[in-house]
């Protein structure tokens, strides 16, 4: 605690094709943490992966002006060492760099979307450090950023699924006849080609012919070495907010009317045309079944803290499937996660509030695990 206030370090940007949006994510978390409550540092990580604080950073980071070595900016790092806790600067001097602890941290708030953040990487470090943080663990962070293998979990949990193939980088670039042949052979055009490990609709193309779906698997292989092609279908795309920890609770579930073919990184973020329409407009044990099945989707993968699931409504067959799970979702204060708890009931103050309680109560939860084996004494 610093003078009764919890000390949270809010780590933004990223190596990830997602930094902007983290960025933006950030900006209003920053906005929501009450002085008065939280003695706030903020941490940025920039496209080359240097940890950074200082003044005015947000705003120096987003107009990108800012790098190490700049006045009132000063490198930074977390030590994976759980006895020297919280955040160190680092110094040069003439015996070479040195360390010194510039602040004590209560809570790490993430909100690095993408790659290198969302993805169970930083998670680790965290652990080791053995520091509270927002969101999801190691485990349920890496399945839910990796679309393939967040699949298969889900069909082993029975939960429904549009077909998938997974294929690597290395074949697209070196058998891309045979990585054809398969996707055709999965279902017919349109098809989906995405980056298995992103988010924001970064890399993800709509195939509607063989020409395309080249393309679409350059594309996609510029951001990640494993490539997902989906079946396409005309669908409704509904998405709910979960938060919690053993006992999470679902939003009421919203529609995204995307102003392209499909909810793509423009129609989110460049163009001010998609709509957001909460809540959904669907039967009432449709909405009751999307919150279920996000509940069971996000116990599936050991999740905690916070997630967005996201589904398809085929408007043919009505059929539902779970598309993705964002553990690390959209944070602005029009992005759907917060809209959705606002409609539900928690304003985004109050729901940065209950992220924070989470995972300070996720952190006691874990200090009661024994880390040393204690025989018996006969």
């Amino acid at each position: 605690m610093n003078g009764g206030r919890i000390s949270v370090g809010v780590i933004f940007g990223g190596r990830s094709g997602e930094h902007e949006i983290s960025l933006l994510s950030a900006r209003a978390i920053l906005s929501a943490l009450a002085s008065e409550r939280y003695a706030v540092t903020q941490i940025g990580i920039t496209h080359q992966g240097e940890w950074i604080t200082g003044e005015d950073l947000i705003e120096r980071m987003s107009s990108q002006r800012v790098k190490p070595g700049d006045e009132g900016i000063s490198r930074v790092t977390l030590l994976p060492d759980p006895t020297r806790r919280g955040l160190y600067v680092l110094r040069n001097s003439d015996t070479g760099d040195q360390i010194e602890k510039i602040a004590d941290l209560d809570v790490v708030f993430p909100i690095l979307h993408g790659s290198h953040g969302e993805d169970g990487t930083i998670q680790g470090l965290f652990e080791m450090v053995e520091i509270a943080y927002v969101g999801a663990g190691v485990l349920g962070s890496a399945l839910g950023m990796d679309k393939g293998v967040f699949r298969d979990v889900m069909r082993a949990a029975g939960i429904p699924q549009v077909e998938t193939l997974v294929v690597l980088r290395k074949d697209v670039e070196n058998r891309l006849d045979d990585v054809i042949r398969r996707a055709e052979a999965l279902a017919p055009y349109p098809l989906f080609t995405k980056p298995a490990n992103l988010g924001s609709s970064v890399g993800i193309t709509k195939c509607r012919n063989r020409s395309d779906l080249v393309e679409g698997l350059m594309e996609a292989a510029r951001y990640d070495r494993r490539v997902l092609v989906e079946k396409g279908i005309n669908a409704r795309e509904i998405e709910v907010s979960v938060l919690g920890n053993d006992d999470p609770l679902a939003s009421v579930p919203g529609e995204i009317i995307p102003s392209a073919d499909f909810y793509s990184y423009e129609a989110k973020y460049l163009d001010d045309r998609s709509q957001l329409i909460i809540p959904a407009p669907i039967p009432p044990e449709v909405s009751q079944k999307v919150q279920e099945l996000a509940i069971r989707a996000y116990r599936a993968v050991d999740c905690s803290g916070m997630a967005r699931v996201d589904f398809l409504l085929d408007r043919a067959t009505g059929e539902l499937f779970l598309n993705e799970i964002n553990t690390i979702p959209g944070f602005t204060k029009i992005s759907m996660y917060p809209k959705l708890w606002e409609a539900s009931g928690l304003s985004f103050p109050a729901l940065v509030d209950r992220l924070i309680e989470l995972s300070l109560e996720r952190r006691a939860e874990r200090d009661r695990t024994e880390w040393r084996y204690h025989r018996g004494v006969d």
